[in-house]
């Protein structure tokens, strides 16, 4: 079953830049973007913290809709990398690249509607998991990744109640869509080498270990289900304190796996004498992390508020990825990822200028969940540190507009992958480094009616 590991590789569904560690995206709120989102979790961030905690909606006074549109620009340079294969075979292609990882636009949607001074219904449509990544596909690690896209929607019909003055809860159902796509290239003249040693037999056309490739692609969606849960408690004037959970969506990703054999010929000589390499469906299951926060809210005086954050995400549920083939001769591909459990933690201010303006800043430290040991191409991720600085202004009553900046700094990373490893017989030995920067700006409007 050895050649059926190098199919495809579905490690990610995420790319490696993606805005929060492993391939979560926190990035949901212009005004949490302006102080690293410290507080956001005890309701200091509009409409928009109910992504965070789902009782901050219980202080929405009237009926309320907020736009959110977060744009990143991630600076990651691919600065070096070498490859061989299992035969000690040194692949051939490019070795450094500077543009593996585009930017984009997150949007976020928020409304609010009060029924009268205890009960809130609102809505949060967000795309909460995703981004993606594309080397050049004649990369020296193309056997292990060459494009990695995940999007993701998530609504969340959400309620919230006062029961007292002092005390706000809110729960949720949340909806949630994923489409993956993932390509890697496949090395059918290893897998053309390694072939001839099993059987003992000569193959109609010379093997040539990376010379002789193809293209492996799979693609799928799902929809899953979770729930969300939060308190915010006022225990004295200018004091919150937030809790909130997030729950995990199991999602079973199901869709097709292409298989491109190339022009050399080896392709279709190893699918003809394996049954392998064929067109089939293809499935996956994936489980979106729990998250529980913390968050308080302290104000000094009546213009300076103190913030801070933290929150616990569950990565260690994500021990591996494995992929299974409808077509019976496909062998599953499994990848070991023993990814750990993180911390994000912040800190921020935020202080009121006068009736119009509010300033804000913030730091953070945000754990990477990928080991050292198993960190691949798809998600070279590492721990991030962030500083930010963000702005609100009020020029109408019933009108707020947001503005938040964020620069990410990332310790440099490092790929070191063998043979040896689950699933790389055939994707070969990788050596990768790489030096990461990330700029984000994010914008919002909010009106009340």
């Amino acid at each position: 079953m050895l050649l059926g590991t190098c199919a495809l590789h579905l490690v990610p569904l995420a790319a490696g830049q993606a805005r929060a560690a492993g391939y979560a995206i926190r990035e949901q709120s212009a005004v949490g973007q302006g102080s690293s989102f410290a507080g956001m979790t005890a309701g200091e961030g509009g409409l928009s913290a109910m992504f965070f905690n789902p009782a901050a909606l219980g202080f929405a006074t009237a009926p309320t809709i907020e736009q959110h549109l977060t744009l990143v620009v991630p600076d990651a340079e691919l600065v070096s990398s070498s490859a061989s294969t299992v035969l000690g075979t040194p692949i051939g292609g490019r070795s450094r690249q500077s543009d593996a990882y585009p930017d984009v636009g997150v949007p976020a949607l928020y409304a609010a509607y009060p029924l009268d001074e205890r009960w809130t219904l609102g809505l949060s449509v967000n795309v909460p998991f995703g981004l993606g990544s594309k080397y050049d596909e004649d990369w020296v690690g193309r056997y292990h990744a060459v494009k990695s896209k995940l999007f993701s929607v998530n609504a969340t019909p959400t309620v919230a109640y006062r029961p007292v003055s002092w005390l706000t809860l809110g729960g949720g159902f949340s909806a949630q869509y994923i489409h993956a796509e993932l390509t890697n290239a496949v090395d059918f003249g290893t897998i053309g080498t390694l072939l001839e040693q099993r059987t003992g037999a000569s193959l109609p056309i010379a093997p040539e270990p990376g010379a002789q490739d193809g293209k492996a692609k799979v693609e799928g969606d799902d929809i899953g289900f979770g729930l969300v849960l939060g308190a915010i408690a006022e225990p004295l004037p200018g004091t919150r304190l937030g809790v909130s959970y997030r729950s995990q969506i199991s999602q079973s990703i199901k869709g097709d796996a292409d298989f491109d054999l190339g022009t050399s010929g080896m392709g279709a000589i190893v699918s003809a004498a394996t049954g392998q390499f064929v067109d089939t469906g293809a499935r996956a299951s994936l489980t979106t992390p729990t998250t529980v926060s913390l968050g308080l809210s302290q104000a000094i005086g009546s213009d300076l508020t103190l913030l801070a954050d933290v929150q616990w995400t569950d990565w260690s549920q994500f021990d591996e990825l494995r992929i299974d083939f409808d077509n019976p001769a496909q062998a599953a591909s499994v990848t070991t990822q023993n990814w750990s459990d993180t911390w994000f933690a912040s800190v921020g201010a935020a202080y009121r200028l006068n009736e119009q303006w509010t300033l804000r800043a913030g730091a953070a430290f945000d754990q990477s969940p990928v080991p050292n040991n198993d960190r691949t191409p798809r998600i070279p991720d590492s721990d991030r540190y962030w500083l930010s600085a963000g702005v609100s202004w009020a020029p109408w009553q019933d009108w707020t507009f947001d503005l938040g900046y964020s620069h990410i700094f990332l310790e440099d990373s490092e790929v070191d992958l063998s043979t040896s490893g689950a699933g790389n017989t055939t994707r070969g030995n990788l050596s990768a480094n790489y030096e990461s920067q990330i700029n984000i700006i994010a914008v919002a409007a909010r009106v009340a009616f």
